[in-house]
């Protein structure tokens, strides 16, 4: 039964509560994603099944994604929770008993926990986003609310890995997969400090409504072409960058460095945005973001040091950072509220969608172009996209 009260995003243990609970299930799929492949290589596997163990943690979010966003529209938190806790936790006990197999039968249910892992991972992530969302009084109070949330696979993405390879050090494979099916307990835990809400538009399905409807709503799909480009710009970075420091003969450690500049770039401006929420309006900080994106990847095939390269990447930390709040409220005010969790589920298809198969045509562009004309194109497809940013009227 719901809560009568709305519960309120000002509330700081709420905000807590649910970044707490994409900690633990993201953490959890963050580590497993380290440990699976290193497991892999241990024994003897081939690069390939490397490979696919990776793009497994991506592509189950790309077909778990509508169902998902569907369920939290019609149950709210606490139950797609739960199965995502559920999901990842279970992942995780397939790697343990992963450890008592050999051959195919081994790497199957390593492969098996990915799928699972990514799946409840994504499962609670649109839960706790929807959630986010819906408790959000006003355009400002969403702004903090995303920003806390984003700040969450910052963290996630240090938390799982680090753990993950001291256990496995110190006590084995085994050990590492039993510590990562107790972090999605930490879900468990939080979600006690979240209350049940009371629904403000009922979430029965129409008949005859799909999915693809919403790319009809004024301005969403246009929303989306923003979101996907700028996300490309994630990836272009994260794969450009080791390729064009390796052609100037950096040391790994160096592009290690330029590489975690920019990451606590993001995780610091996602920390400086709720302080200024109140002074910053989507439309504006998303076109400025594209334009100093599309100015970064300019300069960065011209970077005459890796010090300057460094401080590109603080750059485009600050531009990219900003970007998910932006998205996010702006969805939020261009969907019905019934239908949030299909629009996160769009949002999250098409990232992860992008994520698995944009790699493979940065691959093939760097080694006919360069890394140095991939940087060029792309930034003038975002700077060029900037048209794409209006201001949007809120859904009825």
């Amino acid at each position: 039964m719901a809560e009568p009260a709305q519960p309120d995003a000002g509330d700081g243990r709420l905000i807590a509560a649910l970044v707490a609970g994409q900690l633990g299930l993201h953490s959890a799929m963050a580590g497993l994603r380290l440990a699976a492949p290193l497991q892999a290589l241990d024994e003897g596997f081939s690069a390939w099944s490397v490979g696919l163990l990776l793009a497994l943690f991506a592509l189950a979010p790309v077909v778990t994604a509508m169902p998902a966003g569907r369920l939290a529209d019609r149950l709210g938190y606490h139950r797609p929770v739960q199965l995502a806790v559920g999901l990842s936790a279970g992942g995780c006990g397939l790697a343990v008993l992963s450890t008592f197999t050999v051959g195919w039968v081994h790497v199957a249910l390593l492969a098996a926990g990915a799928l699972a892992v990514g799946a409840g991972a994504n499962t609670g992530m649109l839960t706790i986003q929807r959630t986010g969302g819906q408790v959000a009084r006003d355009s400002t109070e969403r702004l903090r609310v995303f920003s806390w949330l984003g700040i969450a696979p910052s963290f996630s993405n240090a938390i799982g890995p680090v753990t993950t390879g001291f256990v496995i050090d110190l006590f084995g494979y085994r050990a590492a997969y039993v510590v990562l099916m107790l972090m999605p307990l930490a879900t468990i835990v939080a979600a006690r400090q979240v209350p049940r809400l009371a629904p403000r538009v009922a979430a029965a399905r129409e008949p005859g409504r799909r999915a693809w409807d919403l790319l009809k709503q004024p301005g969403f799909a246009r929303l989306l072409l923003v979101n996907w480009l700028l996300a490309t710009c994630w990836d272009v970075h994260t794969f450009a960058v080791p390729v064009l420091g390796h052609e100037r003969g950096f040391t790994a450690s160096t592009i290690g460095l330029i590489l975690g500049a920019f990451t606590l770039s993001v995780t610091a401006i996602r920390v400086v945005i709720p302080l200024l929420a109140h002074r910053l309006d989507e439309t504006t900080v998303l076109r400025l973001a594209m334009l100093g994106t599309a100015a970064v990847f300019a300069a960065y095939p011209l970077a005459p040091s890796a010090a300057f390269m460094a401080g590109l990447a603080v750059l485009l930390g600050v531009t990219l950072g900003s970007v998910q709040p932006m998205v996010m409220s702006m969805l939020h005010d261009l969907t019905p509220d019934h239908r949030h969790g299909e629009a996160l589920a769009f949002r999250s298809m098409a990232i992860n969608a992008s994520s698995t198969v944009m790699p493979l045509a940065f691959g093939a562009a760097g080694a006919l172009a360069g890394a140095g004309l991939l940087f060029w194109v792309v930034g003038g497809a975002v700077g060029a996209g900037n048209w794409l940013v209006r201001r949007q009227v809120p859904a009825s």
